[in-house]
């Protein structure tokens, strides 16, 4: 794998700040940039595929998650957000309480696209799919969170791992959402996983400068994986009322909370977190769905204070210019 993976990794940051320009211009920087196949048709994911074929990149996909837990404290929490689909004169929809997110037609992608790396999120795939891939010329990873997760990655013969942190902006791939806290450095995280095994691990979690990025390589990390670092990238597709929050240094903190989607993630501490994060049950991608047309509403208007902010803790650091910049900032 050290062919493929590259010291910086630019991570798959679902919902818009990824593009095929991104990808592009992180490989012509010398780095490697994972697609997002996560909330995408089958049909878009195909088209950034063939828009980056010829150059090295990876496909993260969303592993589908198990069914929420307690549909009635979803039934309340969809009626608790009834004052916030009035405010944006949306309707709330009914209960999605299964979503795949068209699992089986992305992998199916990625092995008829021979995509160079396959990542999941949201936990592990099946023994078969890993191999179907590998015979396809893929190298496939696996993003955990902590050692037990590791542990059951590792029994589908992955080529590597993912260690999240934590720290790490956006959703975590724990598949304990009642437990998680994110309380976790990318250095804790990486000695944690490579504790269990001797393959590749990639660490993701707060690195936003060469100097984090060597420490974490000088302690045995193949590589460091940012997203947040990328967010005010020129190439990325991040929401204005995101970017513009960022450079004005709104939000001064972020927090993990599951008030969006139902699976914990790490954005800025707006309006929406400190009115509805106590009160979010676990259940992804129901509440995903639920709070689809508030989100929208809010991003057509630039209401930050009601939008996922996602954001990791080293958020402060962040730097504007082109993909190529930011790839140099971060290269040991």
């Amino acid at each position: 794998m050290d062919d493929l993976i590259r010291p910086v990794v630019v991570a798959p940051m679902a919902g818009g700040p990824t593009t095929t320009a991104l990808v592009t211009g992180a490989a012509d920087a010398g780095a490697l940039a994972f697609l997002a196949a996560g909330y995408k048709k089958p049909e878009t994911v195909e088209d950034e595929l063939r828009a980056v074929r010829n150059i090295p990149h990876g496909l993260n996909i969303f592993v589908p998650m198990p069914p929420a837990p307690d549909v009635e404290a979803l039934e309340r929490y969809r009626r608790l957000l009834q004052p916030e689909a009035e405010r944006f004169q949306v309707d709330l929809p009914p209960l999605r309480l299964h979503d795949d997110d068209s699992f089986g037609a992305k992998v199916a992608l990625a092995e008829t696209y021979a995509v160079p790396v396959v990542s999941f999120t949201f936990g592990v795939p099946e023994r078969t799919i890993v191999e179907r891939l590998r015979r396809a010329g893929s190298r496939v990873l696996i993003t955990v969170t902590d050692r037990d997760e590791a542990r059951r990655a590792l029994a589908v013969q992955p080529d590597g791992l993912i260690a999240q942190a934590g720290a790490a902006g956006a959703h975590s791939s724990t598949t304990d959402p009642a437990h998680f806290q994110g309380d976790t450095s990318a250095e804790q995280v990486l000695a944690e996983v490579r504790a269990c095994t001797d393959k590749p691990v990639i660490v993701a979690g707060g690195v936003m400068s060469a100097a984090d990025a060597y420490a974490l390589l000088e302690k045995g990390a193949a590589a460091v994986q940012c997203g947040t670092a990328f967010l005010l990238a020129d190439e990325a597709a991040t929401r204005e009322a995101q970017r513009d929050a960022m450079l004005k240094r709104v939000y001064q903190k972020t927090v993990v909370t599951r008030a969006f989607t139902g699976q914990p993630a790490r954005g800025f501490a707006n309006r929406f977190t400190e009115a509805y994060s106590k009160a979010a049950p676990i259940g992804y991608p129901a509440i995903h769905h639920l709070t689809a047309p508030i989100r929208a509403a809010a991003a057509k208007l630039g209401d930050a204070g009601s939008l996922n902010l996602w954001a990791g803790t080293g958020h402060a650091r962040a730097r504007t210019g082109s993909v190529a910049d930011l790839v140099a900032h971060l290269t040991p």
